[in-house]
């Protein structure tokens, strides 16, 4: 009680002490003392010819000043009562952190949360890997989600067999589909950094010591690696320049790894962070959840990887189909991205070639060909089809069941996830894996690596769609030189050993753009029986 009756007297003389230099200062600005304006007619209160006024004034006085103590007592008691709170809280607080210390309960994961198995996760985390770490590495990822996530994979054991501490990836923000989503929006970055502490340190960002040298400095020692390049040149060629700067940024990390001749424990550890290490956050992984129930619910589903938007064809010059404005459309995109090299496209040449995304067209008729069955659900997992429904009205006619996430999900499950193209391709990516069959039809960085996760569970089915063949197909069967029953019979000829078998990877020496990817066929994570020659 004395510490509040301190308190509430030291209150009220500082109110005091305000209120006299208020008039003081209004004493100053009207020369020497408080005047009422010239325009008040009325004789004042405090009329110093009538005695009864002055008293009427103190007891006036008196009231205020009993009623401003009163409202200073009241405000004081309740900053103290919300002093006393907060204090109550941050001891709450305080104890929860350190119960979360002491059982490895994580209560801030990436995404927002976690379920029962996240749980359990933590209750048995593996020991940490105790090492001196060489320094620290920090990554720019760029590309598209499944270029990133590779990339990611790549650096991890990077920095785990050259003994350095990695700062969590940061996102690519400036690609053209101007995605801002960072790391933990898209990935549970927790579960990321804690289920590989047993093989890398990983930290959400650098100790301040290390961001004060960096700063006083005013340089950071940034570079991109050599592409496709061994672990000799890790250790030969950016090893040293950790050590020497004690903090290294490396500005890309897609295909910054070989394919091939790379140690067997690397090879494995870039599938551990990829089909374990790398979950989807929260908020993306329950969606996606929810997107395979409905599909389940309603029999098979085919997840067909339809690449047929307006920036994959403007970009690969691919015009199949399209009318006479539709390609000068594509051609001006073109031409208003300065970085994209190649302006002049010959589409019929690149489309022989079987360098053209199939279209929804020519995707029907393999379909078909191949027998998959007329009443299963097909759902999409692209972005907008260029050309809209006009162009999907033969695949709808041949398989009516056609679905995308918008048309299964409600409006407002989908809200979050607007205006962020990596999150809704993490959608599809989960979606495809659970797939009862995958058919892209294209070989970008989703196929690829949607291919690789799906053979790492088992050798799912995925119908590898030969596009050379298939165009060359298409076009004898529209000349009319073949029936369809001998179409079909060739086309299920050409994709005979296309169907997710097991296979060894294609290696082609010097030439890694041109031979299978690793996370296409990671066999060296794969069982031994699983191979064949």
């Amino acid at each position: 009680m004395e510490q509040l009756n301190k308190q509430l007297e030291e209150g009220f003389l500082l109110h005091h002490h305000h209120e006299q230099r208020l008039i003081n200062h209004r004493e100053v600005a009207n020369g020497d003392k408080l005047e009422p304006p010239e325009s008040y007619n009325e004789k004042p209160y405090y009329d110093d010819e009538k005695p009864y006024s002055k008293i009427k004034l103190m007891n006036k006085l008196h009231f205020i000043n009993t009623m401003k103590a009163e409202k200073m007592k009241n405000a004081v008691v309740s900053k103290l009562r919300i002093a006393k709170l907060r204090d109550l809280a941050l001891q709450f607080i305080s104890m929860l952190l350190l119960l979360c210390v002491l059982f490895h309960w994580k209560p801030l994961r990436g995404g927002g949360g976690g379920d029962v198995a996240d749980s359990d996760f933590y209750k048995s985390l593996p020991p940490e890997r105790v090492y001196e770490s060489n320094g620290y590495l920090m990554i720019s990822s760029n590309g598209g989600l499944n270029q990133m996530r590779s990339g990611i994979c790549d650096m991890v054991a990077i920095a785990r067999y050259l003994n350095v501490t990695l700062i969590v990836p940061q996102l690519d923000n400036t690609s053209f589909w101007n995605d801002q989503s960072q790391f933990a929006d898209i990935f549970n970055v927790d579960y990321f950094i804690e289920s590989l502490r047993d093989e890398v340190k990983i930290l959400k960002q650098l100790p301040e010591d290390s961001k004060l040298k960096i700063a006083e400095s005013g340089s950071l020692y940034s570079m991109a690696p050599v592409s496709w390049s061994n672990m000799s040149y890790y250790y030969n060629k950016i090893l040293p320049r950790i050590k020497s700067f004690d903090v290294l940024h490396l500005t890309k990390s897609d295909a910054r790894l070989a394919n091939n001749g790379v140690p067997q424990e690397v090879q494995k550890l870039r599938c551990r962070v990829n089909y374990q290490a790398l979950r989807f956050a929260s908020p993306i992984e329950k969606l996606a959840k929810k997107i395979v129930r409905v599909l389940k619910r309603n029999g098979p589903f085919l997840v067909l990887h339809l690449r047929y938007e307006m920036d994959m064809l403007a970009f690969s010059g691919c015009n199949e189909g399209c009318s006479a404005e539709e390609i000068r459309e594509l051609t001006a995109m073109r031409y208003a991205y300065p970085w994209w090299k190649v302006k002049e496209i010959d589409s019929e040449k690149v489309r022989r070639e079987g360098l053209c995304p199939l279209t929804p067209e020519e995707t029907t008729m393999a379909l078909r060909a191949l027998d998959v069955d007329p009443k299963i659900q097909i759902y999409i997992a692209a972005g907008d089809i260029y050309g809209g429904e006009r162009r999907l009205a033969s695949l709808r006619e041949a398989f009516p069941r056609l679905v995308k996430k918008e048309t299964l999900l409600p409006e407002k499950d989908l809200t979050p996830f607007r205006n962020h193209s990596n999150q809704m391709a993490a959608l599809d990516y989960h979606v495809a894996v659970e797939a009862d069959i995958f058919a892209p039809t294209y070989g970008g960085n989703m196929a690829k690596v949607v291919e690789g996760h799906r053979r790492f569970l088992g050798h799912r089915k995925t119908i590898l769609l030969d596009r050379k063949a298939i165009v060359g197909l298409v076009d004898r069967y529209k000349n009319g030189d073949m029936s369809w029953d001998e179409f079909s019979t060739a086309m299920k000829e050409a994709h005979s050993d296309k169907m997710g078998q097991p296979t060894r990877r294609l290696e082609i020496a010097g030439k890694p753009k041109d031979e299978d990817y690793f996370y296409t066929n990671p066999q060296e994570c794969l069982p031994d029986h699983h191979l064949q020659d």
